[in-house]
């Protein structure tokens, strides 16, 4: 619960102090940061009875001097500029502002002087700049995600500004969590060293005092890493519940939007899709689609026994209990829509895209040899008209970055038919994930087969047999974790940086990848907090990938780099 609770203890300080009605001010980022821990209807209960946004406010001249403003915001130059704006005519009758990072002592100048009337109650720091979507998961949502994939020289500005970000969320992280970790980076990333060297500054230079917590014996490990050292994760087809709604239909900060699946009703045209919310979905998030199919069916039947009782209603004190049982009556029936809903469309999509068939061969490209049987396997799936473009195109990457220096001749045949078959894809493409993820890039044994100990454990594995095909696919986090846990974690890969090291094993590690988490890593990470290992493992990316996102930031990347002078 270790996010999810850091972050809602904060907003249920925030509210809780202030007495009476109060509007709650959020802009664009804490916008997200609040709605994934906390309903409106618990708002409600906290007396707040506006939300609005910082921006839009800025607009309205309206007077409201009966209502407490509660202002929770990033530190940005931008939204000092607007309080400075509404201090100058102010519309409530008091303003208390919460900071979700920290402040910088001009701005804590300005804002004093920009109030004139002191109607400020209070100013204080709220570490929490970061969207915790689940217990052990957090993201960023940077718009220009593509940026780590550039030369620093092509938009040296745009670079900074994405590395600020995540070394300010990695702050809140540790502060929220009230530990000072020592940092480890990806020897091959100039982006994670960076990271790695800004963050080192931040905490034990600049505001060294904020991070002088009690030392526990072993201090937490930062671990920061490059989404382009496994690119085979955001490619495949998924086919456990969170990660497949969020592959085939999408999933932002907890919402999933059905607006344009048929005909919905108004009130599940955007549903919440939380652990935290919602107990189907907590224990089914992890289970693969056969079972969810299976689980939706017992909760089907339940509700029905449920909806005949309620038909029974012969007498006042039937109608009585019917009516005090009606709201989690209601609630269960919008669960039981959802759900159904979704599958339903989800079964009709892996029925459109032939995805059983697709998902199959790209499994065995991330998991298993054989290079003659996966050329003809993908040379098959191009030709098959019911296959579409963006699954062609992941088909060729999952083949290019296995076998690009096995079997060139043939990579070039799968380009060719790939340019005849979808046009509509940039041409380059396949070639652009292979300069900035290809083998020579990477330093992780994406395929087992570098390593003695994982080649042994993929034959055992070959041995026995997979439970499920669809499935066996294991993201390369998982191998950093049991690296982790041994303590065989190579400092050559992953050096330390001060002159901070780890002596014995972390109880709490916080990675972080640049350029996006996926969902089916999410799911590895509780899996293995679930098993107790002693070691507490904590998730964060610049954003939540599918496939779509992924290949979305490439061809941004790929667009920039082909019109930049800078680049050679």
């Amino acid at each position: 619960m270790v996010l999810i609770s850091a972050v809602r203890d904060y907003i249920s300080r925030m509210l809780q102090d202030i007495s009476g009605m109060k509007v709650l001010i959020l802009d664009s980022h804490t916008v997200s940061i609040v709605s994934v821990v906390y309903s409106q209807s618990e708002l409600l209960q906290k007396e707040v009875f506006l939300v609005e946004l910082v921006d839009s406010i800025s607009m309205s001249k309206e007077s409201m001097s009966h209502l407490k403003a509660v202002y929770f915001l990033r530190p940005t130059s931008e939204n000092i500029q607007h309080l400075r704006q509404q201090f100058a005519s102010p519309r409530f009758g008091e303003y208390h502002l919460f900071f979700s990072n920290i402040l910088k002592d001009t701005q804590i100048h300005i804002l004093a002087d920009s109030d004139e009337q002191e109607v400020v109650q209070q100013v204080q720091e709220f570490y929490a700049d970061f969207v915790a979507i689940d217990p052990f998961h957090f993201t960023l949502n940077m718009s220009s995600n593509h940026i780590y994939m550039l030369p620093a020289v092509v938009d040296p500005s745009g670079l900074q500004h994405y590395c600020d970000r995540v070394v300010d969320s990695i702050g809140a992280i540790f502060l929220a969590l009230k530990r000072r970790p020592v940092i480890r980076y990806q020897r091959t990333s100039d982006i994670t060293k960076r990271i790695a060297h800004e963050t080192l500054k931040l905490m034990y230079q600049q505001e060294s005092g904020l991070f002088d917590f009690r030392r526990t014996e072993v201090s937490p490990l930062l671990l920061v890493v490059d989404r382009r050292d496994d690119p085979v994760t955001p490619l495949l087809n998924q086919w456990t519940y969170q990660a497949m709604v969020h592959e085939l239909i999408g999933i932002q900060d907890n919402k999933v939007d059905l607006k344009n699946i048929g005909k919905i009703p108004k009130d599940q045209q955007e549903v919440v899709l939380s652990s935290e919310q919602d107990a189907f979905f907590k224990a089914n998030m992890y289970e693969n689609f056969g079972d969810i199919g299976m689980n939706i069916k017992r909760m089907v039947d339940e509700f029905q026994q449920i909806s005949k009782s309620n038909q029974n209603i012969l007498t006042v004190e039937d109608m009585a209990k019917f009516v005090d049982n009606y709201p989690e009556y209601r609630k269960m029936h919008g669960n039981v829509s959802k759900h159904v809903t979704m599958v339903t469309e989800m079964s009709k999509i892996v029925e459109e895209r032939k995805l059983m068939l697709v998902s199959e061969t790209e499994q065995e490209l991330a998991c298993n040899g054989g290079q003659v049987a996966a050329f003809e396997a993908v040379t098959n799936l191009l030709n098959d008209e019911s296959v579409s473009d963006i699954d062609r195109l992941r088909l060729v990457m999952l083949y290019a970055l296995r076998y690009e220096k096995e079997s060139p001749v043939q990579l070039m045949q799968l380009f060719n038919k790939l340019a005849s078959r979808s046009a509509k894809y940039k041409p380059g493409l396949v070639q652009f994930l292979l300069k900035q993820a290809g083998v020579d890039k990477r330093i992780g044994d994406l395929y087992g087969n570098r390593d003695l100990l994982n080649i042994a454990r993929n034959m055992a594995r070959g041995l026995k047999g997979v439970e499920n095909v669809y499935t066996q696919h294991q993201p390369l986090l998982f191998q950093t974790m049991e690296s982790i846990n041994k303590g065989r974690l190579r400092d050559v890969d992953y050096p330390f940086i001060g002159n901070h090291f780890q002596q014995g094993r972390p109880q709490d590690v916080v990675i972080f990848i640049v350029g996006g988490t996926t969902y089916e890593e999410a799911r590895a990470v509780a899996l293995q907090n679930a098993s107790n290992s002693g070691i507490r493992f904590i998730l964060g990316g610049s954003v939540v990938l599918n496939s779509k996102r992924f290949l979305k930031d490439l061809e941004e990347a790929q667009r920039i780099n082909r019109t930049s002078p800078n680049v050679v």
